[in-house]
């Protein structure tokens, strides 16, 4: 229990100096793709881990990307949404016969096809809310379209690697 708690706090905070002291300064052709990769902590949270708890700890990791990044309340509102697609997505990937137990949500524990499905449903839940809300325009709709497609290839990209990084190559099939 105190492993896990120290383990998600020290990525908790890897994650958000990563993100405002480098991912956020990386825009690709001309700031049209931007990596969120502090969001790979929701995705990573234990799947037992109380509503209250994955709430707050959602709010918390997205008013702290906001205290640094001078938006106020833009992450935490997409944080937050994010949250609640979590529990909603896990609930329709996981076994209803039990009969694989896990943890947390990585690619090994998941398999790739599984993680993949989480992954990219998580990386564009968050993606749409947090450019929608920046941008707020309907007549900015193909480009905020196009903006949350190439955001979330390039977050996913990352989140991908990330997972063959830390966690190795052996995946179930």
């Amino acid at each position: 229990m105190i492993n896990l708690f120290v383990s998600n706090t020290i990525r908790f905070v890897f994650l958000v100096l990563l993100q405002v002291l480098l991912l956020n300064n990386i825009g690709l052709y001309y700031n049209l793709a931007n990596p969120y990769l502090y969001i790979l902590f929701i995705i990573l949270l234990p799947i037992d881990i109380p509503v209250f708890w994955l709430f707050a700890l959602s709010f918390a990791l997205g008013i702290s990307v906001d205290a640094f990044s001078g938006t106020i309340g833009l992450h935490a509102t997409a944080c937050v949404m994010m949250a609640f697609v979590r529990i909603v997505t896990l609930g329709l990937l996981n076994p209803r016969g039990g009969s694989e137990f896990y943890t947390e949500p990585t690619l090994r524990n998941m398999g790739f096809n599984r993680f993949m499905t989480y992954a990219i449903l998580m990386i564009l839940a968050h993606h749409l809310i947090l450019i929608s809300v920046d941008i707020f325009r309907i007549s900015e709709f193909f480009y905020i379209i196009l903006r949350v497609i190439s955001s979330s290839i390039f977050t996913l990209s990352l989140v991908i690697l990330s997972q063959y990084l830390l966690f190795g190559r052996r995946t179930k099939q």
